[in-house]
C-alpha cells in the first residue's frame, strides 16, 4: 500500500514560519563574513580604469614591500586556463572566455591584480603603489555595431565555446546567434488585417541584493581547498574554481552558509576564484568582500537587450503570428549570454496561441561589465516587449485589453509550440486575468481620471509566464536519514538564498512522513556531504528538488516498513502500516515506535534507514500571472507614482502561503524599479556611473503604493503536492503594466526603460 497517499495535509499550503527566522531576527552569526576566521588575509582587486586595454608593464615591487602584504598576483602568476564564471549544468552554453587574470582588460573595472595582506589598511596602501602602463585600445560600446566589428573583444586563439562556430564566434564578437520558428510566419503575416512592429530597449539592471558578493577560503589538513561563499550554485562554483586553478574538483570543497539575497546574481561565481588562488599560493585563509561600488560595477547585471516585435492579427482581435528579434549585450564575458536570450520568446509568445512564430537573436560582446542571471532571466525583457505590443494592438483595434487577451491566451490543455512544444497541463491564466482586472477596478472603456490637482490616474495590465526548472538538464536531489529518537535529517543541495526553500522542503517532508516539522532537520549545502543539486536558479527548487524530496520520503517509508517487518518477524512488509509514529502489524496487533526502529536499526545488522533520490524533470510546467498597475501622473513634472499594483498568480499548489505572498510582492517591487528608476548607464568612454545607491535608484517603500496579491491555484500532476514554481515569474508584469498605464495617462507608448520624469516631459512636449 502507498504510505504517502491519502494522508491529512498539515503543513503544505500553510504559512509556516521560516526555519531560520529567529536566527536572522536575533542577529546570529550565519552569513559568510560572520563565519570567516579572524586570521583571514584581506583580499582586494586592482581594477582597470579603461574599457579596453593591454597591460604593457605592471610593477608590483613597491606594493610588495608594504608591511603586512603577503602576496601580489598579476596575470604572470596565475594558471592560463580558460573558464566561465556562469553557474550552469554541463554541457554549458556559456563560452570559456576568462582567465583569473589576463594581460587584456575588457571593461572599466576588470581585474588587473590581486593583493592580499594582513590588514585592509595595508592592502589599500599597496593597491595605490602598483604601477601599470596600459596600451589603450578602441572599445566596442554600442550593441548595434558590435557584431562583425573590426575591433574584437576576444581575439584570443584559446577562446572556447561548446557551441558550434556557426552559432558562437569570438572573431565576430558573437557570443551566440540563435533562431527558432513554427509555421510560415511571413505567409500568415501577409494574410493578417493588422500588422504592428515596434522595437523595445531594456537596459541592464542590478539585482541590488543586501549582501554584496563575498567569499572566504582556507586549506584543510589534507591539502584540500575549502570555499565558504554566498552563492546560489555551490556545485557549479566547485567546477569553475577547479577549472580556473587547473586542479581536480576532488581538491575543492564548497560550503554555502545563509545568503543575504541573490536574485540570480550569485548564479555567477563573481568572487570565489580570487581568495581561492591566494589560499592556494600562500596556504593561508583568505577573504574577499566586495564593496557596494564593486557589486554595482564589476558584477553580473541583467542583460541589456533591444527587442523588435512584429505581430499580425485580424480585426476581430485574433492574434495569428509573432516575429521576434532579440539583440542582447553580454558585455565583456559570455556568462549566461546564449541561454538567457532564448527566454525572450519562449515565455512571451507562449502566453498566446499563434498559428506561426519566428525568432532570431544575436548575443554580442562589448566592452561593458559582463551580464549574468537576474530573476526572470530573459523572459522579463521579452515579456515587456511582447505585452507592450499586445496593449498597443488592443488600442489599435479598439478592443479592451482584457477582452483581447481572453480571446487569445493559452488555456489548460493547449499546445505551446514556442515552449518546448509542451502542453499546458495546469493553467488558470484566464482566472488570473479576470481576478486581477477586478482587483484593480478595470472597466471597459473607463475614462482616464483627472484629479483636482491636475494629476492623471490611469491603469495598465500585462500577463507573464515562466519555467519550473530546465527539463532534462538540471538536477534536484535529497537525502533523508532516520536518526536517533526518530527524527529525520534532510540533506539537500539546493540553496536557500532567503526565499525559504529549506522551510518549504521541510513542509513537504513533514507531510509525507506524517511527522512534526520540528522533526525535519534541514542541512545544506556542503559539496562534500550534500547530494548533488544544480543549485537555486531557473525556478527549480520547489518543483524539481521538491519532487526529489517527496520521492526520497516514499523510499524512506518503504525502508522503515521493511525494517519494521524484519524486527517484527513479518514476511511481507507491505501488510504493515506506518502512521508517522509507529509501524503496526494489523494481523497480530504488534507495533514498534519510530524511535524503537531507529535505535534498533543502529544497534543490529539492519539496512541503513536512509534514502537518497536525484530527480531530473522531463517537463517544465509554467506558472502564469496577471498583473495590473494604477498610476498617478503629474503632467507638470512628469513624475509617475504607483498607486496600486494588483497581481494574481497560478503557481500550482501554494506550498507556503506566507512565503509565496512575500515572494510575489518582492518580485513586483523589483519590476517597479526596472520600469521607473533603475538603469546601468555609461559615458562614451565606458565608465559606469551607476556605482552607488545615490546614482542607481531602487524603489523605497514610499515609491510602491499598495500591492495586492492573490493566487488562482491549479494542480500540476507532475509537481510535488501539485506545485509549480513562483520565484521568477513575479517580476515580469510590472514594467509592461506600468508602461501601459503611462500610455493611458498621457497617450505616449514608452518603449525604452526606465520611464523617467524627463522622458515623460520630453515625450509630451513639456521640455
Amino acid at each position: 500500500m502507498s504510505q504517502t497517499e491519502n494522508k491529512k495535509i498539515k503543513y503544505v499550503h500553510q504559512p509556516v514560519v521560516k526555519k531560520d527566522a529567529m536566527a536572522l531576527l536575533t542577529g546570529q552569526p550565519v552569513y559568510t563574513d560572520d563565519l570567516a576566521p579572524a586570521d583571514c588575509l584581506c583580499v582586494k582587486l586592482l581594477r582597470s580604469p579603461h574599457a579596453h586595454a593591454l597591460i604593457q608593464e605592471i610593477d608590483t615591487k613597491t606594493a610588495q614591500m608594504v608591511p603586512g602584504i603577503v602576496c601580489v598576483l598579476t596575470y604572470k602568476d596565475v594558471p592560463r586556463r580558460r573558464f566561465t564564471m556562469a553557474g550552469q549544468t554541463y554541457p554549458e552554453e556559456s563560452p570559456y572566455d576568462r582567465y583569473i587574470l589576463e594581460q587584456r582588460v575588457r571593461f572599466v573595472g576588470d581585474t588587473v591584480a590581486i593583493v592580499a595582506g594582513e590588514s585592509e589598511r595595508a592592502v589599500d596602501r599597496a593597491l595605490k603603489l602598483i604601477k601599470v602602463n596600459y596600451q589603450i585600445l578602441e572599445p566596442v560600446l554600442d550593441i548595434h555595431t558590435a557584431k562583425d566589428n573590426p575591433v574584437l573583444v576576444h581575439p584570443e586563439e584559446d577562446w572556447h565555446s561548446f557551441l558550434d562556430r556557426s552559432i558562437s564566434d569570438n572573431r565576430r564578437n558573437l557570443c551566440a546567434t540563435l533562431s527558432d520558428s513554427h509555421g510560415d510566419t511571413e505567409a500568415v503575416m501577409a494574410d493578417c488585417d493588422v500588422v504592428l512592429e515596434e522595437t523595445y530597449h531594456i537596459p541592464a539592471v542590478q539585482q541590488a541584493m543586501m549582501e554584496t558578493f563575498r567569499t572566504y577560503t582556507t586549506m584543510d589538513a589534507f591539502g584540500r581547498l575549502t570555499i565558504v561563499s554566498s552563492t546560489q550554485v555551490p556545485f557549479h562554483v566547485r567546477k569553475s574554481v577547479a577549472t580556473a586553478l587547473d586542479i581536480p574538483k576532488s581538491r575543492v570543497r564548497v560550503i554555502k552558509p545563509r545568503i543575504g539575497g541573490g536574485f540570480g546574481a550569485k548564479q555567477t561565481a563573481i568572487t570565489e576564484v580570487y581568495p581561492a588562488i591566494v589560499t592556494l599560493k600562500t596556504g593561508r585563509p583568505a577573504k574577499i568582500i566586495f564593496t557596494r561600488k564593486e557589486s554595482l560595477t564589476a558584477s553580473s547585471p541583467r542583460h541589456e537587450m533591444e527587442i523588435t516585435v512584429k505581430i499580425g492579427a485580424m480585426k476581430t482581435g485574433k492574434i495569428r503570428a509573432f516575429s521576434i528579434y532579440s539583440l542582447s549585450n553580454t558585455g565583456a564575458y559570455g556568462e549566461h549570454g546564449p541561454s538567457t536570450v532564448n527566454l525572450t520568446y519562449e515565455e512571451s509568445v507562449s502566453l498566446y496561441q499563434p498559428e506561426a512564430f519566428s525568432f532570431a537573436a544575436d548575443v554580442v560582446y562589448t566592452n561593458h561589465m559582463s551580464a549574468g542571471a537576474y530573476r526572470g532571466y530573459g523572459a522579463t525583457q521579452g515579456i515587456f516587449a511582447v505585452e507592450s505590443l499586445i496593449n498597443q494592438l488592443a488600442d489599435t483595434l479598439n478592443i479592451d485589453p482584457v477582452e483581447l487577451r481572453m480571446q487569445n491566451i493559452t488555456r489548460q490543455g493547449d499546445m505551446m509550440h514556442s515552449y518546448f512544444h509542451s502542453i499546458a497541463t495546469s493553467c488558470t491564466l484566464d482566472q488570473c486575468l479576470q481576478r486581477t482586472s477586478e482587483l484593480i477596478g478595470w472597466e471597459k472603456d473607463s475614462p482616464v481620471q483627472i484629479l483636482e490637482n491636475g494629476h492623471i490616474r490611469a491603469k495598465g495590465l500585462a500577463l507573464a509566464m515562466q519555467s519550473s526548472g530546465i527539463p532534462f538538464i538540471d538536477v534536484g536531489s535529497a537525502t533523508l536519514k532516520l536518526s536517533d529518537d526518530g527524527f529525520y535529517n534532510l540533506l539537500i543541495g539546493a540553496t536557500d538564498m532567503g526565499t525559504g526553500c529549506d522551510t518549504i522542503l521541510a513542509q513537504m517532508a513533514a507531510d509525507c512522513l506524517q511527522t512534526p516539522i520540528e522533526n525535519i532537520v534541514v542541512t545544506g549545502v556542503d559539496t562534500d556531504s550534500s547530494p548533488y543539486d544544480s543549485g537555486s536558479y531557473a525556478s527549480s527548487t520547489t518543483y524539481v528538488t521538491g519532487t526529489a524530496v517527496v520521492k526520497a520520503c516514499q523510499q524512506m517509508v518503504e525502508n522503515i516498513l521493511k525494517t519494521g517487518a524484519m524486527l517484527l518477524k513479518v514476511s511481507d512488509w507491505q501488510t504493515l502500516y506506518f502512521d508517522g509514529n509507529k509501524v503496526t502489524d494489523p494481523e497480530s496487533g504488534k507495533e514498534l515506535t519510530l524511535s524503537d526502529i531507529a535505535y534498533q536499526a543502529m544497534s543490529i545488522a539492519a539496512p541503513a534507514l536512509s534514502a537518497s533520490v536525484s530527480y531530473t524533470a522531463p517537463a517544465s510546467p509554467p506558472p502564469f500571472m496577471a498583473g495590473a498597475a494604477e498610476i498617478d501622473l503629474d503632467p507638470e513634472t512628469g513624475k509617475i507614482q504607483l498607486v496600486h499594483f494588483a497581481a494574481v498568480v497560478d503557481c500550482g499548489t501554494v506550498i507556503n502561503t506566507a512565503l509565496a505572498k512575500v515572494q510575489t510582492e518582492g518580485g513586483i517591487v523589483q519590476g517597479i524599479g526596472m520600469a521607473l528608476t533603475e538603469d546601468v548607464w555609461y559615458d562614451k568612454a565606458g565608465h559606469n556611473f551607476s556605482n552607488s545607491f545615490l546614482q542607481y535608484k531602487i524603489p523605497a517603500r514610499t515609491d510602491i503604493g499598495t500591492i495586492t496579491v492573490e493566487f488562482a491555484e491549479s494542480y500540476e500532476e507532475s509537481g510535488p503536492f501539485g506545485a509549480k514554481s513562483i520565484g521568477e515569474i513575479v517580476i515580469n508584469t510590472s514594467a509592461p503594466a506600468i508602461a501601459h498605464a503611462v500610455h493611458n495617462a498621457c497617450g505616449v507608448w514608452f518603449r525604452h526603460l526606465p520611464i523617467t520624469p524627463e522622458k515623460v516631459l520630453k515625450a509630451t512636449g513639456k521640455i
